[in-house]
């Protein structure tokens, strides 16, 4: 196959005990990109990623660098592999919610060790944001958004309450983020217009919504200082959906991804307009599901172990 691929990164909801260790153990270039994590942030985060407790690892806090980690390792063994750049075999490069950070990363846009501090801070940020206020995420299933959009658009609620579309991730899957109060009294008003499940999210705060006005706030303080370089490879954002190359409005776009809708959808209808072949790279198959969701004709897999490793050295072989 010598077609380039489309590559993708998972976000928060992805995270196992005991990811990547199996290619920690394999490949020192692995283990080494752990070690400067856990350098940066000045504590094992590769020990609670290997071992756990889930509840731990799950903190928003830790799990958005161990997904990046995970990700990053997997780039980096695949790079020593090939003796190629990802961006030499990757068209497109998307990342989902906190994947946008790894998807820069592994284009070297910014680095590792800035990459680990902001997706700490985020974290931190996105986790401490909203105090003293009950908040809410719920999974809709089976309604399509333009349906979602036009109840939220026509149905008042009161002062204080929000309810907005945080993921429009596929076809009939669409998150909702807001205050407890607001989430419920539209997703009574989904129900009854044909929802076919209701799924409360078991999240720390309510992501991808006004409510994390200060998180981006918090984000924007730390982009100051970092020099992101000009990407690899193209890169679609969440929050345009749309190919952006302009370091200054990539970094003005990642403060606003924190409180705005991740357009998934649209950013997978984009990137496979001209290219069915997409791979996930990181830990679980999330993306993979959405993705043949939003399009039944694509060519899909993941790269989660030394097994997806070497299964793509070897079904890819021409491109490498």
């Amino acid at each position: 196959m010598s077609e380039k691929v489309i590559v993708v990164f998972p976000g928060q909801g992805s995270q196992t005990v005991g990811m990547g260790h199996q290619i920690y153990k394999n490949h020192k270039i692995a283990k080494e990109v752990f070690e400067e994590v856990d350098d940066t942030l000045n504590f094992k985060l590769s020990k609670l990623i290997f071992e756990g407790p889930i509840e731990e690892l799950t903190l928003t806090k830790n799990a958005q660098p161990s997904l990046m980690a995970v990700s990053l390792a997997i780039v980096k063994v695949i790079e020593e592999e090939t003796n190629k750049k990802i961006s030499k075999f990757s068209e497109i490069i998307i990342g989902h919610s906190l994947g946008e950070y790894t998807a820069l990363c592994s284009l070297n846009s910014i680095n590792l060790k800035d990459t680990t501090s902001l997706l700490r801070t985020r974290g931190e940020s996105m986790q401490n944001c909203v105090k003293n206020i009950e908040t809410s995420m719920v999974a809709v299933i089976g309604l399509d958004i333009t349906k979602i959009e036009n109840i939220i658009k026509e149905n008042d609620l009161p002062d204080g309450e929000v309810c907005e579309i945080a993921n429009d991730n596929c076809p009939g899957q669409v998150i909702l983020s807001g205050t407890k109060n607001g989430v419920e009294k539209i997703t009574n008003l989904l129900r009854d217009s044909g929802a076919r499940s209701l799924i409360d999210l078991k999240v720390s705060a309510p992501f991808h919504c006004s409510l994390m006005k200060d998180a981006s706030l918090q984000m924007e303080q730390s982009l100051k200082s970092i020099n992101l370089k000009n990407a690899e490879s193209k890169f679609i954002s969440n929050v345009t959906a749309e190919f952006e190359t302009d370091p200054d409005k990539i970094k003005d776009l990642l403060v606003k991804q924190v409180s705005k809708r991740v357009r998934w959808r649209e950013s997978i209808m984009k990137a496979t307009k001209n290219n069915n072949n997409i791979i996930e790279v990181g830990s679980g198959k999330v993306l993979t599901g959405m993705n043949k969701r939003i399009n039944k004709n694509l060519i899909t897999s993941n790269i989660s172990d030394s097994d997806g490793i070497n299964n793509f050295l070897k079904n890819y072989k021409e491109l490498l």
